[in-house]
């Protein structure tokens, strides 16, 4: 057993399993020592330790009570490494894995590569100030602090105790001489490292302090380490992902694949039940990996996309199991859509015109007041949204979203007024999808149009105006993110054609080319003498522009058109 590599598990639960994992290590010529968590009963450690019986170069260790996050998962490494070390001297290396950890190429491939690096220790190993993994908030504080309290048994005691830690200014000693480093748990080092750590003079000091810092299973060995180690690779020869909220990966029969890609030689966390991995990895030596250095960066960037996918999920797409927060979600929307204000009340036919301008499906008010106007007269959309304002009113945002999402593929273009529900404003305003077009102040034509009760106009036009404004401010914000063009219904009228091709232009689902007709603008002759009347009662309509008592605001026969260059 010249220069061979010893196992130390830690198993808690799947005993099954590993028995069958220990079996495949012993048979390879590995030594195995297990250390069996305390929480199982005894009765279940027993018929354990009864079934490994057969195998002389099978051990196990004293039993400690081990919970993530404390000083036991430790104590449990250095009992059973220091087993190792006594039970078996011919032991050059020593491999630190778990019960749901699984060999991934022949046992031997392992023995051969660490034999021809005999004074390498395989640890992650770096300062807090270069980690970008830590996950909790606590990293130099991990170091610093008291942690009398399981993080996951006593969570408000943990919390309120770090909290009132940091408010008197309470700070641990540093033991002389060492630099706290983290780094995964699973290592493999050279017996004269471990050795050296383990029979350490100041090994009680070291243990003293450890013992209050927080998970020391992942700072313990990678602090100590770099104290006696020659040549450390701060690198795990364990294949071990975590998700974003820090929770190791679990890999299931259709990771087989991909686990061959890894070329790492081990793996965890494997499900138990995996039947195809322990039948692929462990009895299968014809489809065993190629001798390759391991390199678990292959397979990082589909874990990043995996991470990236569960976090963010698909633009536009709400789901239960990942509700966002706020400004968290990936996309507001899933798509590019055009909002449009007053250029129906300006025009006649303007829903129709863009209807024939685009290839876009052209809305009235999504959000008007009594129903949804859906385009060509609808009462329900794709995904089964009716047109029932009520439904609508409970969740603007969500039915916004809905939509974009259900249509995906087909531009969505629809009209939105100060008579409108206004909840949506900010929505649409932060999100860069949309394409907002307002005409400033055309929610006065209908108005102008209607034969009402002068005070009456008077009345809600000051309410209208009051609310565009502020729908304006809105989109004028820092923080509006949308494609937003805002014109005063004076200027816009006085050369309408190059505002309009702009936008088709830039909904562009059809070949960029000159507009062929316009929408027809309502006859505005006396809408200036209106806008005076609405001053002399009291009421200051600013938003229109100027509009001038003598302007003559028809539009002529033939208007002559501004020169528009194609770029």
């Amino acid at each position: 057993m010249t220069g061979s590599v010893g196992i130390v598990m830690l198993v808690h639960t799947a005993l099954a399993r590993a028995e069958q994992v220990a079996r495949h290590w012993a048979a390879a010529g590995c030594p195995v020592v297990i250390h069996v968590d305390k929480m199982v009963p005894r009765t279940t450690h027993d018929a354990f330790v009864a079934s490994l019986a057969d195998l002389p170069d099978v051990l196990f260790s004293r039993r400690y009570r081990c919970e993530w996050g404390t000083w036991g998962l430790v104590a449990a490494t250095q009992s059973a490494s220091e087993r190792m070390l006594a039970a078996f001297p011919a032991v050059r290396h020593v491999y630190l894995a778990s019960g749901s950890c699984l060999p991934l190429r022949p046992v031997q491939e392992l023995i051969d590569y660490l034999a021809a690096r005999p004074r390498t220790d395989f640890i992650e190993s770096a300062t807090t100030a270069d980690v970008p993994w830590t996950v909790g908030g606590l990293d130099e504080e991990r170091f610093t602090l008291r942690f009398p309290f399981s993080w996951r048994k006593n969570r408000y005691l943990f919390v309120c105790y770090v909290a009132l830690q940091r408010k008197v200014g309470f700070k641990r000693r540093i033991p002389h001489g060492i630099v706290p480093h983290m780094g995964s748990q699973w290592w493999c080092l050279t017996r004269q490292t471990l050795s050296a750590i383990l029979q350490d003079p100041e090994r009680s000091t070291y243990d003293r302090y450890f013992s209050k810092v927080w998970i020391p299973d992942e700072s313990y060995f990678q602090t100590l380490a770099r104290q006696y180690s020659t040549n450390i690779e701060s690198r795990s020869l364990t294949l071990s992902k975590f998700d974003f909220q820090g929770k190791p990966h679990i890999f299931y029969d259709d990771h087989l694949q991909l686990l061959r890609r890894s070329d790492c030689f081990v793996a965890r966390k494997i499900w138990p039940h995996a039947e195809r991995l322990f039948e692929a990895f462990l009895t299968d030596e014809a489809s065993a990996m190629k001798r390759t250095e391991p390199n678990p960066g292959k397979i990082d960037r589909i874990f990043a996309k995996a991470v990236e996918r569960r976090t963010r999920g698909r633009a536009g797409l709400y789901m239960q199991s990942r509700w966002p927060n706020q400004d968290w979600e990936n996309g507001v929307t899933s798509g590019p859509y055009s909002v449009f204000g007053g250029f129906s009340d300006l025009f006649e036919d303007f829903e129709d015109w863009l209807g024939r301008a685009t290839d876009a499906r052209v809305h009235g008010h999504l959000f008007g007041p009594k129903r949804v106007e859906y385009g060509g007269g609808q009462n329900v959309m794709n995904g089964a949204l009716s047109d029932s304002a009520a439904v609508r009113d409970y969740s603007p945002r969500a039915f916004l979203a809905n939509l974009i999402w259900n249509t995906r593929g087909e531009r969505q273009c629809f009209q939105f007024g100060p008579a409108d529900a206004q909840d949506i404003t900010w929505f649409i305003a932060k999100d860069p999808n949309a394409q907002i077009s307002v005409i400033s102040g055309a929610w006065a034509v209908p108005l102008f149009k209607s034969n009402r009760n002068f005070a009456d106009i008077r009345k809600e036009a000051a309410e209208l105006q009051k609310i565009e404004s502020e729908f304006l401010n809105t989109l004028r914000s820092p923080y509006a993110k949308a494609r937003i063009r805002i014109w005063t219904m004076a200027e816009f009228i006085e050369a309408p054609m190059e505002p309009l091709q702009s936008i088709i232009d830039e909904i562009g689902h059809r070949a960029l080319r000159r507009l062929a007709e316009a929408p027809k603008m309502a006859d505005l002759s006396g809408f200036g003498q209106f806008l005076q009347n609405l001053k002399n009662q009291g009421m200051h309509p600013h938003l229109m522009g100027d509009f001038s008592l003598e302007r003559d605001t028809s539009v002529p026969a033939k208007q002559p058109r501004k020169p528009y260059l194609v770029q």
